[in-house]
């Protein structure tokens, strides 16, 4: 908390990582009134104003004050790459040296940005590639909420504009271990005065972690999104080792919690498509069995390689025969069509620069070399 309208010394406070309830607290401390907080935000996040001395309808003592305590900084650009397909991807660079990457996938209905919530990501899914590169730390809130900025900055220079309808958390990291942190970015993400968004467009995705769903529920309304990739728990746990502490069993529960009286609410289930691991028929009717009375919708993702992956993308009419089992069994499922592969784009390929403090990425490494040798 800043004490009497004063940063602490040598920090700056920024602003952007602020939800409203955030900003009207620290404009008390200036001794400044609520709808302070109203103003800024609008100048920040729907004018993408970072100047303080452009904000016009602060007079010019707060403007100044603001300029000596505060700052509007976004992670900083440092590439960006296109793809064929109109997906685009960002290298963010961090104040720390590390970056992440953000990608912006354009659809003849929607135009979604994907963020990223960590640098690296600590839970080691076997079949994703962000996982190989080891965890650094969580992001702050200002450096989530940035990614949305920068990225919506970008858009309105490209010709034709191009405008962010949805956001989806489901780039770099576990969003649900930086709760605190992801949580002011969704308030900031569908509040009226900065990006508006409708809590529908705005979708966590969370490998399981059940004590934080619950949390979720209370903090905050957005859709969520739940990486299961397997219908029993003995395969899930390969693929996904968080499972062995919160199994099927006890995520099918806290995500039919999630939804609990929330009119027309169902929870998407993402399942990565491996060639002889988890896409047989029987693999499908067990799991139709297992979602038989959740309010839910599936999306089928094709494996995205990447180098050392060590699995295979399931063959189109693999993917399509167990869609079709789902449908039989009533389950609204979709076949997500890849984009931005060829930039390293897709669902389970982002990498950004991750300094490493697992030493994860070195020990596999060492693992492809003993393999090779």
């Amino acid at each position: 908390m800043i004490e009497c309208g004063v940063a602490p010394a040598g920090k700056e406070v920024n602003l952007l990582g602020l939800d409203r309830a955030g900003l009207e607290a620290f404009f008390a401390t200036l001794d400044e009134r609520p709808f302070r907080a109203a103003q800024v935000l609008q100048w920040i996040h729907q004018r993408g104003v970072t100047d303080f001395a452009a904000m016009t309808d602060l007079n010019k003592p707060l403007r100044a004050r603001l300029a000596g305590l505060c700052v509007v900084r976004a992670p900083e650009p440092v590439s960006e790459q296109a793809s064929a397909d109109g997906t685009r991807k960002w290298l963010l660079r961090l104040d720390d040296g590390n970056a992440v990457e953000t990608v912006f996938i354009p659809e003849p209905d929607r135009a979604t940005l994907c963020v990223s919530s960590q640098v690296g990501c600590s839970l080691n899914c076997s079949f994703c590639s962000t996982a190989r590169q080891g965890f650094n730390r969580n992001l702050t809130t200002a450096e989530i909420v940035g990614q949305v900025w920068a990225a919506q900055h970008r858009l309105t220079q490209l010709d034709p504009p191009r405008t962010i309808t949805n956001v989806v958390l489901m780039g770099m990291g576990e969003p649900l271990l930086n709760f605190s942190n992801v949580v002011p970015a969704l308030r900031l993400l569908v509040e009226d005065l900065a990006y508006g968004l409708s809590k529908r467009r705005v979708t966590l995705s969370t490998a399981g972690l059940v004590p934080m769903i619950d949390a979720l529920r209370e903090a905050c309304d957005v859709s969520l999104a739940v990486s299961l990739h397997a219908p029993d728990d003995a395969l899930r746990g390969e693929l996904v080792p968080l499972n062995r502490k919160y199994p099927i069993a006890e995520l099918l529960d806290a995500c039919r919690r999630y939804v609990a009286g929330r009119a027309h609410r169902r929870v998407t289930f993402e399942y990565v498509m491996l060639e002889g691991v988890n896409d047989s028929e029987a693999h499908a009717r067990r799991f139709a069995r297992l979602l038989r009375d959740m309010p839910a919708k599936v999306n089928l993702i094709p494996f995205n390689p990447f180098p050392g992956a060590g699995y295979r993308r399931s063959a189109a009419r693999s993917i399509d025969a167990f869609r079709s089992v789902l449908l039989a069994a009533g389950l609204v499922t979709v076949t997500r069509t890849t984009r931005g592969g060829d930039i390293d784009a897709a669902c389970g390929q982002l990498v950004g620069r991750v300094r490493d403090r697992t030493r994860r990425s070195r020990r596999v490494g060492e693992l492809a070399v003993e393999c090779d040798s």
